[in-house]
């Protein structure tokens, strides 16, 4: 079983930017492909980034350009970094493997961005 703990969110304006950061609890966290996850009210959750052990990544359309995942397996830690920001970037954000273990969903941590 993966635990996570996300971190990092806040209030930010359009434009502005955030550093989310997830620990992961799990041994051979290397191997996982993790994911970045966000969950707007009244929409169902959606997989917003992935990054596998070799360090590939791939973003929904709607972040491309804008968000970069990363990892140090070194602190079993997954990084989202968030530029330009915009108000539809408003949601909880959670990390988990891709595909997500239903048992593993963290807190998420709530990222708003608004004027």
């Amino acid at each position: 079983q993966v635990q996570v703990v996300e971190s990092g969110g806040g209030l930010v304006q359009p434009g502005g930017s955030l550093r989310l950061s997830c620990v992961v609890s799990k041994t051979m966290f290397s191997i996982y492909v993790m994911g970045w996850y966000r969950q707007a009210p009244g929409k169902q959750r959606e997989l917003v980034a992935t990054i596998t052990s070799g360090r590939s990544t791939n973003y929904v359309d709607s972040v491309k350009g804008r968000f970069t995942i990363s990892r140090d397996n070194s602190k079993n830690t997954v990084y989202l970094q968030m530029n330009s920001l915009k108000p539809e970037d408003t949601a909880v954000y959670y990390c988990n493997t891709a595909p997500y273990s239903k048992s593993s969903w963290g807190q998420g941590t709530q990222v708003t961005v608004s004027s």
